[in-house]
């Protein structure tokens, strides 16, 4: 036997508002003061409640439903679109995904038919648009366009902050490193042209040496190479690698060539990837939260359903998670440190 489905009459009594308050808040619309919305979320999200979208459309004549539009991007967007259904949900809305592929010019069309197909109250693309295109949605059905990734389905907007290869150059400097190597991404990608611009800023400014910026192609492959490629007299090292599989690569060269990480080498990765934990020593990288990517697009799209503006100044989405792959040179101790939020 299930427990009886909450109703927004139990939201209201847990949160000790009126169930008109329940609507409101969840729905983002109203006059509702923060604390009052957050202790309607807090209760619905204890009474695990749902609103009943079947009731609604018969109500409003509304369809209770939204639709994410997406291409077909190079990595899993699993998390990044389960967080736009979870903010669309806790809107009141259910989110369909519809794949779409072309020219921007047929995505675009795509987009606009869906906008005036009636089946959807809003439509979120997280594909690029021509430039007007959410002007020409129909009166109450508005779409609104993530910066999500570019015209390749590559990783564009928040997704491409470098600010982390800063903090690392800036922090193993701190340790006692003056000289670096940069192994990177395919320079056809803003994510990788950005964290080179930011190595070789950071490095210029700080005074320290450069051994270069070797580019490749995201794989292990490439961070062997690397180094494989160094002289012999290269350690004591920082190597900012372009992503966790490159910086494996790194640490298995490192390994070839007898010098230990990270006592001769300190190596950074980027994408949290599950095994860098488990690796020997355990890998230094960037931790990208793609589902709060994924909310924050489905509430540009809700303030545009509801006529409000979306909250500006929001926490960067990278952290770095430290770990043993960095630390000070010729071998000293390295110090455990926490995840930072940049």
């Amino acid at each position: 036997m299930h427990a009886p489905r909450a109703t927004s009459r139990d939201v209201a009594r847990l949160a000790g508002v009126a169930q008109s308050t329940v609507s409101y808040a969840l729905a983002g619309k109203g006059s509702i003061s923060a604390e009052t919305r957050e202790r309607v979320q807090r209760a619905a999200d204890q009474l695990q409640y749902q609103p009943n979208l079947a009731a609604r459309a018969m109500r409003t004549r509304r369809t209770g439903r939204v639709a994410a539009v997406m291409g077909l991007p190079l990595y899993d967007p699993a998390a990044m679109l389960a967080g736009a259904s979870a903010a669309a949900q806790a809107a009141g809305y259910l989110m369909d995904v519809l794949h779409v592929d072309g020219s921007i010019e047929t995505r675009s069309e795509r987009v606009l038919e869906l906008a005036r197909s009636g089946q959807f109250e809003g439509v979120l693309s997280f594909t690029p648009l021509l430039p007007g295109v959410a002007e020409h949605a129909p009166t109450g059905a508005p779409v609104a366009v993530s910066e999500t990734f570019d015209d390749e389905m590559h990783a564009a907007g928040e997704l491409v902050d470098a600010s982390p290869v800063v903090a690392f150059v800036e922090h193993l400097a701190a340790l006692g490193h003056a000289r670096f190597l940069h192994v990177a991404g395919p320079s056809q990608y803003a994510s990788a042209v950005a964290r080179r611009s930011a190595y070789l800023a950071t490095v210029e400014r700080l005074g320290l040496e450069s051994l270069g910026v070797v580019e490749g192609d995201w794989s292990g492959q490439t961070g062997l190479v690397a180094i494989r490629s160094l002289p012999d007299d290269a350690p004591p090292l920082a190597v900012v690698a372009s992503n966790d599989l490159v910086a494996v690569g790194v640490m298995r060269g490192a390994a070839e060539r007898g010098w230990s990480v990270p006592g001769d080498v300190s190596v950074t990765g980027w994408d949290n990837a599950d095994v860098g934990p488990y690796l020997t020593p355990s890998l230094t990288t960037v931790d990208t939260d793609r589902a709060e990517a994924g909310r924050r697009a489905m509430r540009q799209l809700v303030g545009a359903l509801n006529e409000e503006a979306v909250s500006q100044g929001l926490r960067p989405l990278t952290t770095i998670i430290w770990r043993e792959s960095t630390a000070p040179p010729s071998g000293r101790t390295a110090r455990a440190r926490p995840a930072v939020a940049l």
